[in-house]
């Protein structure tokens, strides 16, 4: 009965294409979420390979980050801008999982991330996170996880102050939006770990630079960082 399956897949495509999340153009069979031709040619960083990197350069004298990188490279009207919109107001879930699985096989080529012990996300306030029912962080981890091999805790930190949003502000007004509205919930979950701190997009860097500040209290902690995407050039 397998190929009558597979005989209807192909006929509902014809009228209903898997498209790419990133191009939108249709997908040949076998492809998922993001056509294999974007894969290949969406801006990456390969910031993973590169210490003193331009993210780590940004948070030098800011926070101590053990090591800083980020997927692609972010630009207005981009595909990669595309992608983020499409998981993060559209509720294209799966676009989060994919690259985290993506991304995750590239992490590991590198030893400094081999010594994670745990993935974090950076959260959403709870009443953001059930206006959009889901937070797009928690499955970029979910993805980073799976393919690294390490568990990650969608709890460990809290946003105990729903902020504004950040997309107009400049860094001083986007750091005193942040700047004291995370906390650690449990710190043993976190004590003596290296922990791999994951975003959607870095730009001034200041959510980032407060989750790493709270969890960097934590006694004997180290902080790495991960995100989908970079406007730091």
């Amino acid at each position: 009965m397998g190929w009558v399956k597979e005989y209807l897949e192909d006929f509902i495509s014809l009228f209903f294409p898997n498209v790419c999340h990133a191009c939108g153009q249709a997908m040949h069979k076998g492809e998922e979420v993001i056509c294999t031709y974007c894969q290949y040619f969406l801006p990456k960083t390969n910031f993973h390979l590169e210490r003193d990197n331009a993210i780590e350069k940004h948070f030098w004298g800011r926070v101590n980050l053990e090591r800083a990188a980020a997927m692609y490279y972010f630009q207005k009207g981009s595909r990669v801008q595309h992608l983020i919109h499409q998981l993060k107001y559209r509720g294209q879930t799966e676009i989060g999982v994919k690259l985290g699985k993506l991304y995750g096989l590239d992490l590991k080529q590198s030893i400094d991330y081999t010594s994670v012990d745990v993935i974090v996300p950076v959260p959403l306030h709870r009443s953001k996170e059930m206006q959009r029912s889901y937070n797009q962080v928690d499955l970029f981890c979910e993805g980073l996880s799976e393919t690294m091999k390490k568990p990650w805790e969608k709890k460990a930190l809290e946003r105990v102050n729903a902020t504004q949003t950040q997309t107009h502000k400049n860094r001083f007004e986007r750091w005193k939006n942040v700047g004291t509205v995370f906390k650690v919930k449990n710190e043993k979950t976190l004590e003596g770990k290296h922990v791999l701190l994951a975003d959607d997009v870095v730009t001034t860097g200041s959510t980032i630079e407060a989750c790493a500040a709270v969890i960097l209290a934590v006694p004997e902690t180290k902080v790495s960082v991960a995100t989908i995407a970079c406007a730091v050039m």
